[in-house]
């Protein structure tokens, strides 16, 4: 008889279901550290970086146009996935923090803009300097009139909207004039530092707590798109 033709022996068949069993095992522990990666990144970019690109020149010179940043989620307090819930944030925003947020007139959307005043703060826009309280605040990152073109009209007429209605908002008013104006309980008045190329709180409002995604902190990536150069001085520089 053909050797190849005889029965396995008992030690043969088990070295052949050990060898399918590693193989098994194998294939699992890679499918299992895959998943765990997944799952990791997933939770990071829900609960604690996520990255953005800036698409327009609203920041300038601040951040621009092909600039890729990293925001910090749990600083505030992360959004729990489905509820409009936050976790326990380790501060609340703050005057002067640039921060990215669900647009309130199409939450699909995000935008970025910085803190200019706060729950509480009174505040008023005359000819590009914005006064809290009474006083004017420095604001070196800001470039009114950098844009070269007149102020826009308000987008909308959202008078039901409460900055916006304390202001007598209508369309005919231009936004270097504005206030004033008390900033409510749980909403912050954001606006962009190039002051006449922004759609900020002037146009459609005060923004809620709850849209807040968290705070840029760095720009890891920069981009000139229009001569395709890399902005070597702008990597890893941290967003003030």
């Amino acid at each position: 008889m053909d050797p190849k033709d005889s029965p396995a022996t008992p030690e043969v068949s088990q070295t052949v279901r050990a060898e399918k069993k590693k193989k098994k095992s194998l294939v699992r522990e890679y499918a299992e550290a895959i998943g765990i990666a997944i799952l990791l990144a997933l939770a990071i970019r829900t609960f604690v970086v996520q990255a953005f690109t800036i698409p327009s020149g609203s920041m300038m010179d601040t951040l621009l146009v092909g600039d890729y940043i990293l925001v910090n989620k749990f600083i505030y307090g992360a959004e729990i996935p489905f509820t409009g819930w936050h976790l326990p944030g380790l501060r609340q925003p703050q005057r002067g923090d640039i921060v990215v947020f669900k647009y309130p007139l199409d939450e699909k959307r995000d935008f970025i803009k910085r803190i200019v005043a706060v729950s509480g703060d009174e505040l008023v826009l005359k000819e590009n300097q914005v006064l809290i309280n009474g006083s004017p605040i420095p604001e070196p990152y800001s470039k009114p009139g950098a844009s070269g073109f007149a102020p826009p009209r308000y987008l909308a007429d959202r008078g039901g909207e409460p900055c916006l209605a304390q202001a007598g908002i209508s369309r005919e008013k231009y936004p270097d004039q504005f206030g004033p104006v008390v900033v409510p309980p749980a909403y912050y008045f954001v606006m962009g530092d190039n002051r006449d190329n922004s759609q900020d709180s002037r146009y459609w409002g005060c923004l809620k707590r709850e849209h807040i995604r968290g705070k840029a902190f760095i720009i890891y990536w920069s981009w000139n798109g229009n001569d395709g150069w890399l902005r070597w001085r702008r990597l890893g520089k941290i967003i003030w």
